[in-house]
């Protein structure tokens, strides 16, 4: 079994590089560069479509043959403003020069050719409630189905209160069923606040051939591949997640797992 929690390579440079290859999947990568003023990094797209995300800090992005200028202004990922994000599509190249200390994420999947580049933030990104009670969360949509801003990747920021639980009830979409469900691969991208603390992760499928429990902390990156997987953050701890989905079919389509879909009922 491919391991579901990611560690960061050091501090400084590209600290993730999830792809497909070492996922054991076919569509989701997911890359970090942590930055300092003056550092710079560069891609090309390839067959995939990126969308850049700057979690936290300021950089001068070129992309697609053009000057974006200089990008982000959330200096804290926690005041849980709209980021700063721009879609590249596959057969481009893109770099950034961090004018702050920066944190930039690489969200990409295959690309489908039929979009531009182009601003997604953070015009269009509203801070929008979800849950109730303790299952209470906060949502930046970047690039969810509502969006037609890519071929096929979906993403999203989620801010989770301490002591409550997102990504909840526990839901999958690993079938390939459209409307019922969608398979979507997952990852996600945490951070805590304050930064010593954990969040808890579960990733299970309802016939228990995979029932992985993780305690992600600042930065770290966990797979969803197949199965529920529920979030918790603990008390004392807020908790921030940058979600990257795609499969063969950009929609959201998921099934809660039948022993907990009492909740979801109870809250509609």
């Amino acid at each position: 079994m491919v391991e579901l929690l990611r560690k960061p390579a050091g501090q400084r440079g590209k600290v993730h590089d999830i792809t497909p290859a070492s996922a054991g999947w076919g569509y989701v990568g997911f890359g970090l560069y942590r930055l300092e003023p003056g550092d710079k990094v560069a891609e090309a797209t390839g067959n995939r479509e990126v969308i850049l995300v700057l979690v936290e800090g300021r950089a001068h992005i070129k992309a697609a043959e053009q000057d974006w200028g200089e990008m982000g202004a959330r200096m804290d990922v926690f005041d849980r403003s709209p980021p700063h994000c721009l879609y590249v599509p596959d057969g481009q190249s893109w770099e950034a020069v961090a004018t702050t200390a920066c944190t930039l994420a690489v969200c990409s999947a295959p690309g489908t050719g039929t979009h531009p580049a182009r601003r997604l933030g953070p015009e269009g990104i509203e801070l929008t409630p979800r849950g109730r009670g303790q299952n209470t969360r906060y949502i930046n949509n970047i690039a969810m189905e509502g969006r037609d801003v890519a071929g096929s990747l979906l993403v999203t920021e989620v801010f989770t209160p301490a002591g409550n639980w997102s990504s909840y009830p526990s839901h999958r979409h690993d079938e390939d069923d459209f409307p019922r469900m969608t398979y979507l691969e997952e990852t996600y991208y945490h951070r805590t606040n304050p930064a010593s603390g954990f969040a808890v992760q579960r990733v299970y499928t309802e016939d228990g051939s995979l029932d992985e429990t993780m305690a992600p902390k600042n930065h770290d990156v966990t797979l969803v591949p197949k199965g529920h997987h529920p979030c918790a953050a603990p008390y004392g701890y807020d908790l921030y997640y940058l979600n990257v989905m795609a499969g063969p079919l950009r929609k959201w389509r998921f099934q809660n797992d039948p022993d907990h879909d009492w909740i979801a009922k109870r809250d509609a």
